[in-house]
């Protein structure tokens, strides 16, 4: 009952990875990636979405961007719910209002 209960409660979210050229960089943030991913909250869904692309063999093959790092950016969309970013900082995900996009 539990489990079933859990696996009704998941969404599907449309996510968007952000990156800038070159590792580091604070501006020019690019779309890299789109996909949906299923989950219960963002946490979960940041956290798939981290180890997905920093795990080599679970890389989608039509992946141009890098691996994930510090700085990068991930918008979460609900659609009538709303969206939001969050930037991986050292310390794990921040919500952050707003990203510069070239």
């Amino acid at each position: 009952m539990l489990k079933e209960r859990s696996r009704l409660l998941k969404k599907t979210y449309e996510v968007m990875i952000f990156q800038t050229p070159k590792f580091r960089q604070t501006k020019g943030y690019k779309q890299v990636y789109r996909m949906n991913v299923t989950g219960s909250s963002h946490l979960q869904v940041l956290e798939d979405v981290f180890r997905i692309f920093n795990v080599k063999d679970s890389i989608p093959n039509d992946y141009q961007g890098r691996y994930m790092g510090t700085g990068d950016i991930i918008y979460i969309d609900e659609g009538r719910q709303g969206t939001t970013y969050y930037q991986l900082q050292p310390g794990g995900w921040n919500k952050i209002s707003r990203i510069h996009v070239l």
